[in-house]
């Protein structure tokens, strides 16, 4: 297909993934399918993915930085580690099958979907911390910066689950500081596939155009609603997601 034929579609659709992606993660589940009808081969899809990708989350971080729903300096240990489990993730997904995480992310994804639905914990107040800070960055961010640079989906509902339950956020604040950690995956990953040569950079810099715009509004209706929007979003994005891949494997 010709770029100028497709470009307003993917425009509209990366729209779409970016104000999904900052409200609740899942993005994805929209931009893939949309590269691969494009007539992308899987190994571009991916890479341009995470290319047009990291400008939704960067335009959604910034907004909740700007209005100071994310300290930097407490979450520095924890970008440091998603960061490099990223990298590492980027670099392993060469050599290993990912067919395992396939089988296990969705049921773990339909038991996130039960928590966010009925754990009084996902709220808008803060609750009890359960590990530090620097436990969790190792945790949290080292383990499921390893899953979004090896497989993927679902990533920001991991990163918002673990600073709920682990660092007791309300939810507000933790799909903030889910979204900066998702930024940093996203990028640690775009960098690796940037040495690869494998974005298709007209197709990239058009969804991101789109991807900066969802980005952005989303990170306003967080700021703005809380867990009265997050709350049921993260839900259906957990089920999305699980479905999907659910459908995957027996297809």
């Amino acid at each position: 297909m010709e770029l100028l034929e497709i470009a307003p579609l993917l425009f509209i659709l990366a729209l779409s993934a970016g104000m999904i992606d900052a409200i609740a993660g899942g993005g994805g589940l929209i931009t893939v399918p949309a590269l691969l009808w494009a007539g992308l081969a899987p190994v571009e899809a991916l890479a341009t993915n995470k290319a047009q990708g990291v400008f939704g989350t960067l335009a959604s971080t910034v907004h909740f930085v700007r209005r100071g729903a994310i300290d930097l300096c407490d979450a520095a240990f924890a970008v440091t580690c998603t960061f490099v489990g990223a990298g590492a993730g980027a670099v392993a997904v060469q050599f290993l099958a990912a067919d395992l995480l396939a089988q296990l992310i969705p049921l773990l994804l339909i038991g996130f979907a039960l928590y966010f639905l009925f754990s009084p914990r996902v709220s808008n107040i803060d609750s009890r911390k359960r590990i530090g800070s620097g436990a969790f960055g190792l945790l949290i961010g080292t383990g499921v910066g390893f899953y979004d640079g090896f497989f993927g989906p679902g990533t920001g509902t991991f990163f918002a689950m673990g600073y709920v339950a682990l660092l007791g956020y309300n939810l507000r604040r933790a799909t903030a500081n889910a979204k900066l950690l998702n930024f940093t995956s996203n990028l640690a990953a775009f960098l690796f596939f940037v040495t690869g040569g494998q974005i298709l950079w007209e197709i990239a810099l058009t969804m991101a155009a789109g991807q900066l715009i969802g980005g952005w509004l989303g990170a306003h209706l967080v700021v703005r609603h809380g867990a009265q929007l997050v709350r049921p979003v993260l839900v259906a994005v957990s089920v999305a997601v699980s479905i999907k891949l659910l459908l995957n494997q027996t297809g």
